[in-house]
């Protein structure tokens, strides 16, 4: 295949909670015809979907065991961003939400958090006085809440979900759907799986040459190595798989190997890299230190190198993130497809 590389601009990232944690480290529904709006942006659940009064007590079940919610909270802390946008999606504005220190000026382009809420910085991990102080009645987390001990800490605080599965980062639509059954608000989740679900699918039917090309999400931490999603059940591949792409076989093949979802693999690794579509994040750097990752430049597919935001929103995927990733993203599916 012919060579086809689009740039966008690099951010100059330090970090990156990489691929969930800098290498620490999807399902549609049906709605109806005004379901949320279909922004890049802002997919906010309609008025609608406010809890009902005779909600009852929701059993939550997840990674570490289940978390009953006795009634749909008011005072919500979330400590991961895919959970930060599942909120803001459905309607709920958390008293604290998770911030990503390395997230360039002025901040996550797609989310609209309210002025009087609390940034929670989990560098260094999770500030649990901070989170106490704000007298949650629901703590939601992700990849964020990677060990059971972190858990029964926030669980001393406050009812607590974590990870419903086990893989790094949980398809957004699964997110969404606890959401709904924490708030009492189903109808406005589906609704909001239908809407997000909807645009990728438009995406999909106006692109059919994308069906059975292979995709690769990865990043180059400058000075370290690269790391690769690896895993085809991970929450970042199910966008990709929802286009009709096939994540690309050495790299699954690896993974397996190693039992790694998020493989770490040298600069000299450039063959993991040759899928149809490479989406890749110059981590700590900028263009100049592709120069690095010897036959980079000779790669045979479309290569989209993206700014840190854009593939924070592939990585760590949300109701709002995939919208604003989509649009980022479309000029390299045009040339992948073609």
């Amino acid at each position: 295949m012919k060579i086809r590389t689009v740039r966008a601009s690099l951010a100059a990232a330090a970090g990156f909670a990489l691929m969930a944690g800098i290498a620490a480290c999807g399902g549609s529904g049906d709605g109806s015809d005004d379901a949320s709006a279909e922004t890049t942006g802002n997919t906010t659940a309609e008025p609608s979907g406010a809890p009902a009064d005779d909600a009852g007590p929701v059993t939550i079940e997840h990674r570490y065991g289940s978390t009953e919610v006795d009634e749909p909270p008011e005072r919500v802390v979330s400590v991961d961003l895919p959970w930060n946008d599942v909120m803001l999606a459905m309607g709920v504005e958390p008293v604290g939400y998770a911030i990503d220190a390395y997230m360039p000026e002025p901040g996550v382009p797609w989310q609209e958090l309210p002025d009087d809420a609390v940034a929670i910085d989990g560098t260094d991990g999770l500030p649990f006085e901070q989170i106490a102080a704000l007298e949650p009645d629901l703590i939601v987390g992700t990849f964020t809440i990677d060990d059971e001990q972190t858990y029964e800490r926030l669980s001393d605080i406050a009812p607590t979900i974590a990870s419903p599965d086990e893989h790094q980062v949980t398809p957004w639509q699964e997110l969404v759907r606890v959401a709904g059954e924490v708030l009492d608000r189903q109808e406005s989740a589906q609704e909001i799986i239908a809407s997000v679900d909807g645009q990728v699918a438009a995406v999909a039917d106006e692109l059919p040459g994308l069906q059975g090309r292979t995709f690769a999400l990865a990043q180059y931490v400058v000075g370290d190595s690269m790391y690769i999603v690896a895993d085809e059940e991970d929450g970042s591949s199910v966008f990709f798989q929802q286009l009709g792409m096939e994540m690309f076989a050495p790299v699954v093949e690896h993974g397996r190997e190693t039992g790694d979802s998020r493989i770490n693999v040298s600069a000299e690794r450039a063959d993991l890299l040759e899928a149809d579509l490479l989406a890749f994040l110059v981590n700590g750097g900028d263009e100049s230190d592709l120069a690095d990752i010897p036959g980079f430049d000779q790669l045979p597919g479309t290569v989209a190198v993206l700014d840190y935001a854009t593939v924070v929103g592939l990585n760590t995927p949300s109701p709002l993130s995939i919208p604003y990733a989509l649009e980022q993203l479309r000029p390299y599916l045009e040339q992948a497809a073609a």
